[in-house]
């Protein structure tokens, strides 16, 4: 699968509010791009890819409560399905690559906490919803998490790979560092993990710390060099990019989804 074009302009903007750099919070947009590929299964209409959703927002079936960021996203693409502006969810798949939580009141930059309700919302609404942990995400107890990954439509990935509508997706979640906080474990461990998994030839691979890009694109040189010539499409979060795509030497392109969102459709719809 490879990205052929992704859209300058925003198909859709979302209003949300974000942990402020000096404490409090302040509006920012999501942007929902719209992006074209070579290929898709022939049971899907589009996919959607996200990650970084460290905001909250208004929802609609909570009285305009404040909700994580995620949990708004996928009701508003709902409306924006029912005004035929984007795919039929039951058609879409979702791909998150993490770090989908923010605190209550959206004021305090690095909050950890539970991310279930975010994947849950886009499992009840889309076809199915595959991707990775982020370094800022948890998923309850042990016990808990063990049952959250056995619901319907959900398919959290570290170290394998599923194949759901013929489309293969591999993941590897968190980020290097020290043992002691959620979701870290030692670099060559991390990019030992990737390495496993490209011999089966992922159509995705989501990664929460991705590769390094261009000059202004940060990353992880060594998963670059692990990812590079292997022929997947790397889906990634964690650093922002101002561009969301590059095409590394080798042939790889990597899309980053910090902080946004980009619906990816057949470059023949």
């Amino acid at each position: 699968m490879r990205i052929v074009h992704i859209d300058r302009e925003p198909l859709h903007t979302l209003a949300y509010l974000d942990a402020a750099p000096g404490g409090g919070s302040q509006t920012r947009e999501l942007l929902l791009l719209r992006a074209r590929v070579d290929q898709l299964p022939a049971q899907l209409d589009a996919l959607l890819v996200t990650s970084d959703l460290q905001g909250r927002g208004a929802l609609a079936e909570a009285d305009g409560a404040l909700r994580l960021l995620g949990e708004v996203l996928a009701e508003e693409y709902v409306a924006l399905a029912d005004l035929d502006l984007a795919p039929d969810p039951a058609f879409t798949g979702v791909v998150l690559a993490g770090d989908l939580f923010a605190a209550p009141g959206a004021d305090r930059l690095g909050a950890t906490g539970d991310v279930r309700d975010v994947w849950r919302a886009f499992a009840a609404r889309f076809r199915w919803v595959s991707g990775v942990a982020g370094n800022h995400d948890l998923f309850g107890k042990p016990a808990e998490q063990a049952r959250f990954v056995r619901e319907p439509g959900i398919h959290l990935l570290d170290g394998r790979q599923v194949e759901l509508d013929d489309l293969r997706v591999a993941g590897v979640g968190g980020i290097c560092g020290r043992s002691g906080k959620p979701n870290r474990r030692p670099p060559d461990e991390f990019v030992a993990a990737i390495r496993r998994l490209l011999p089966a030839r992922p159509h995705l691979l989501v990664l929460h710390e991705g590769p390094e890009g261009g000059p202004r694109q940060r990353g992880n040189p060594d998963v670059r060099d692990a990812v590079d010539g292997r022929g997947t499409l790397v889906v990634c979060g964690h650093c922002h990019w101002h561009d969301p795509l590059v095409e590394l030497p080798g042939g790889t392109q990597v899309l980053n989804v910090d902080a946004r969102a980009v619906l990816l459709e057949r470059a023949d719809a």
